[in-house]
């Protein structure tokens, strides 16, 4: 008889371990209490504009593609994406507008002309990125933490004689400040910390490796939308023999000995209860505190303080802006303060980042014509009983009034639906404990070790991915949690 597996959750890591395990010979059940596949990667419409509901940003596209070339299948049949020639387009207040291309000496040069920071500046940055990057990637990235094998193999002994480079023991910001005269240029490298959910004036420069992913190796653009990462691996999976089960919830993980031995459904379904393997992509806190309250509780790890969360805005705006692109940055004249705001206050700030993200501009059939579809994300402190309803409020005012000083119109006047997800809804959504989009904050060196393992050291067969472990939060880092919890159950 072919082994079991159960997988708790059907977000990306989620389905990339069905993926993995199906693959592996397991028989594979996939549990998902709502009603559709992707946790944050998932998709709705409302009045003819579609939606991405959650990331809006695509790296490291071969992380997806390697799941379809594992099953022995072609993944441009499946899946397809574009690289795009330009990241971002950014505004400041005073009128002052970049756009960053991809070509680096392009980006470079427009930082010059627009900011007076010389170029040579940003190309040394994004060298120093790239360097970071390759120093962690096989060593942090693709494998265990908490594994003794990590830490003696050549990649870890070469990791070694470079950990000087990572500067873990300066802030981002203090090594932008090192780096770059403008302080806008500092703001803009420094926004990479949002991108796992961290301060930048708190988390380690060694974060200063995200802008390699995008710069360096590229940004890209589903041709069908980010949906289309949860659709075409499911359409996989599926084709493998994976079974999924939605408005299916698990309620408790019964134990015995060093086994997770059953699995409690809050309703009956027709799949078994009991497996050989468990892979849980439910937060890991909630997966102890909810599912396995009577096993050992990790404190030190359940307890780290937690990563921001999102307030966002899908607005159907009946307008086109030519001075919009796919990714929008709008900056805060005091990037300082709004961060105090997220971490130290836990509210929102009245001079908001906002990011605007617009993928009728590369896929125009998300939009009625002459339409946008507007994905506005606010960085937001992750809940902690704040009164929601007032911060939306206030958040919606100050985001309009921003916009439209920016735009040069009243954009309140194009708005014609309006959808919101705040840190509440994240949280009782995808299960995120208090709406952290990325688990445990980064905001201190030793966050890397901070993460759970991908596996249970209590319980033989009880394994973990998703954004709340090791490496990480993000569409690549949670692909990758995949690969290394299966990897781990193969050892």
């Amino acid at each position: 008889m072919k082994k079991t597996a159960a997988i708790i959750g059907a977000g990306i890591a989620g389905i990339a371990s069905a993926i993995r395990l199906a693959n592996k010979g397991y028989d594979v059940h996939v549990f998902e209490a709502n009603s559709y596949p992707g946790g944050k990667l998932s998709s709705f419409e409302v009045k003819g504009y579609r939606f991405d509901a959650g990331p809006s940003l695509f790296t490291l596209p071969h992380l997806v593609e390697e799941l379809f070339e594992i099953s022995g299948k072609n993944p441009k049949a499946y899946f397809d994406y574009i690289r795009l020639d330009e990241a971002c387009r950014y505004f400041w207040d005073d009128g002052v507008r970049l756009a960053a291309h991809a070509n680096q000496r392009a980006f470079a040069q427009e930082i010059e002309e627009k900011l007076g920071e010389p170029s040579v500046h940003v190309l040394a940055h994004l060298k120093d990125s790239a360097v970071k990057y390759n120093v962690t990637e096989k060593l942090f990235l693709h494998r265990s933490l908490h594994k003794i094998s990590t830490y003696f193999n050549r990649d870890a002994f070469k990791g070694y004689a470079n950990m000087h480079r990572l500067d873990a023991f300066t802030t981002m910001n203090s090594a932008n400040e090192r780096r770059f005269q403008n302080p806008r240029v500092v703001q803009l490298f420094n926004r990479y910390a949002t991108y796992n959910g961290s301060d930048p004036y708190q988390t380690p420069a060694t974060m200063n490796i995200i802008p390699h992913l995008e710069y360096n190796i590229g940004a890209f653009f589903p041709k069908k939308g980010m949906v289309d990462i949860t659709e075409s691996l499911v359409k996989l999976a599926e084709e493998l023999g994976v079974k999924f089960y939605y408005n299916t919830k698990i309620t408790k993980l019964e134990t015995q000995e060093n086994r997770v031995t059953k699995l409690i459904f809050d309703a009956n379904t027709p799949a078994p209860d009991s497996y050989d393997i468990v892979v849980s992509n439910m937060d890991v806190v909630n997966t102890f505190r909810k599912l396995l309250p009577e096993a050992k509780q990790p404190e030190r790890i359940l307890r780290q303080p937690k990563s921001s969360s999102a307030l966002i805005f899908y607005w159907g705006v009946k307008k086109s802006f030519a001075e919009l692109g796919l990714h929008n940055i709008f900056f805060s004249n005091d990037y300082r303060a709004e961060f105090e705001h997220l971490f130290q206050q836990k509210t929102l700030y009245s001079d908001p980042t906002v990011y605007i993200n617009i993928t009728s501009k590369h896929k125009p059939d998300d939009a009625p014509q002459g339409g946008e579809n507007w994905f506005i994300l606010v960085n937001a402190p992750n809940n902690e009983g704040q009164d929601w309803e007032a911060l939306i409020e206030q958040s919606r005012q100050d985001v309009l009034r921003k916009v439209s000083h920016n735009l040069g119109v009243n954009i309140a006047d194009f708005i014609e639906c309006e959808e919101i997800l705040d840190p509440r809804s994240i949280e009782f959504k995808t299960s995120s404990s208090q709406g952290a989009l990325y688990g445990n904050s980064s905001n201190n060196r030793f966050a890397a070790f901070l993460r759970h393992a991908n596996f249970s050291r209590e319980f033989k067969n009880l394994y973990f991915v998703g954004g709340s472990v090791h490496p990480g939060g993000g569409i690549p880092l949670a692909i990758l949690s995949a690969k290394i919890a299966t990897d781990l159950i193969d050892s």
